[in-house]
């Protein structure tokens, strides 16, 4: 058994939200609660929001017009920003909460897990690990099961931005292939997904699933609209300013750049920035990825997440880190299915061929991913610090575990990661700081596996 503290850190944020009409968003935004997700933009009835880049920390904000805003409260309570009923939603979309045992803590409800791969070597090859997930979205829209997936690409007139859409044929589904290491406010599109006709799948990171179920709970046609919520592995996303100080490192300037593709071109991958001179620049994965595996240029927001897995969804899909994979130069997927619906979708489209997946022991899944120990384990010890710092924390009506003592000094060395990251002036100090955390990361995993963790 997984020792489990009783605090449920349900008591912050949702006290704070008010019924007033613009006093949710005000707190949301004053408190740095916003994942940048776009729920309430895509669930505005009124079209009395849009996103903004903030060009200084490099996220996206959602901006409210007051004049069009009626107060209808849906962005409040669509907002995973500041809330997520974590044991409402288990039961509401499982009909249980995850099992009380080390794999239920870290990977939440499931029914089966398994590796694979699309069968179609070129979206294999091009996809960030395997093409699993791409290759569903073609099998669920050749079957008609589907109409159309909120994906995301990038943008063509702004090529280092994200781009979010709904795909509806097979060159855009592929195109919108592979990882985006950048903010990415995909729940803008739930309000194509509303105004449109047919029936959607959804892919995004765990924070753009909790938004769209918790929209789903408020506006039946939503609900009635996604068939299938695809989840991606998230240990936190990037703001804009990771791929700004990756340009920095290779000497190029942005306005130079006409593509750029953070995974691709086989396993783990290629970073490939295309230049508007024609020339093409490829950094292999593991020599641009470290400022990601140190949390330089994490949000704030990310900092205090309690779901690694994407938990809510009906399938959710990770790189196979595993010794037995590494020397998979083409790529694999993990996938685990959550409901009964992404299993048979999964299962059919293994019958049809199109994919190739194997059953995997859940607790292999679990150590493949080496950052959801310690963002689960220690995040009682963020929100704790946060606290104690006088700042919001969100309410997840979930059981967290008691944190370690060497929790502590990590997540400071996280704060002031951040902190140091966020000042261009110190980016030429970046990889020498990286190296010199590198003796401590391997301290503290010794000392995280050997800690006791009791109940609070």
């Amino acid at each position: 058994m997984f020792p489990l503290g009783r605090r449920q850190y349900a008591e912050d944020a949702e006290d704070k939200i008010h019924a007033g009409k613009f006093g949710s968003l005000e707190f949301v935004l004053k408190n740095d609660l916003c994942t940048g997700c776009g729920t309430c933009v895509g669930v505005c009835p009124n079209n009395a929001m849009g996103m903004r880049k903030d060009e200084k920390r490099g996220i996206y904000h959602p901006e409210l017009d007051y004049l069009k805003c009626t107060g209808c409260g849906l962005c409040s309570k669509s907002c995973p920003g500041y809330k997520v009923d974590f044991k409402e939603l288990f039961l509401e979309i499982f009909g249980e909460t995850p099992p009380l045992n080390t794999n239920g803590f870290l990977l939440g409800n499931y029914i089966k897990c398994y590796s694979g791969y699309s069968t179609d070597p070129d979206i294999r090859y091009n996809s960030a690990s395997g093409g699993l997930v791409t290759q569903l979205l073609l099998f669920m829209l050749n079957e008609e099961i589907i109409d159309g997936a909120l994906v995301t690409g990038m943008k063509g007139s702004s090529p280092l931005e994200s781009n979010p859409s709904i795909a509806k044929s097979r060159e855009e589904i592929i195109g919108a292939s592979r990882s985006k290491y950048c903010p990415v406010p995909a729940n803008i599109m739930l309000k194509e997904i509303l105004h449109s006709e047919g029936k959607y799948a959804v892919v995004g990171l765990p924070c753009h699933i909790h938004g769209v179920r918790k929209a789903e709970q408020s506006i039946k046609k939503l609900r009635e609209k996604i068939v299938l919520h695809m989840g991606l592995f998230c240990s936190h996303t990037d703001t804009f300013l990771e791929t700004e100080y990756l340009l920095h490192r290779l000497k190029v300037k942005s306005d130079n750049v006409s593509e750029i593709a953070y995974r691709g071109k086989g396993w783990p991958g290629m970073l490939t920035v295309k230049l508007k001179t024609g020339d093409e620049i490829n950094v292999p994965f593991h020599k641009w990825i470290r400022t990601h595996a140190y949390c330089m240029f994490i949000p704030r927001r990310c900092l205090l997440c309690c779901d690694h897995s994407a938990e809510l969804a009906d399938i959710s899909f990770a790189d196979a880190w595993l010794p037995e994979f590494e020397n998979d130069s083409v790529g694999r997927s993990l996938a685990v299915t959550r409901t009964k619906c992404g299993e048979e979708i999964l299962q059919k489209a293994a019958a049809s061929k199109e994919i190739e997946v194997m059953e995997i022991d859940s607790v292999r899944v679990a150590e493949s991913q080496k950052m959801m120990r310690f963002k689960k384990n220690s995040l009682s010890c963020r929100l704790l610090l946060f606290r104690s710092l006088g700042r919001k924390i969100p309410a997840y009506n979930r059981d967290l575990p008691k944190p370690s003592l060497a929790d502590f000094p990590r997540s400071g060395i996280i704060f002031i990661n951040r902190y140091i990251a966020s000042k261009r002036s110190l980016w030429n100090l970046l990889e020498m700081f990286i190296n010199l955390q590198s003796p401590l990361e391997r301290i503290y995993a010794k000392a995280v596996k050997n800690a006791p963790r009791g109940s609070k």
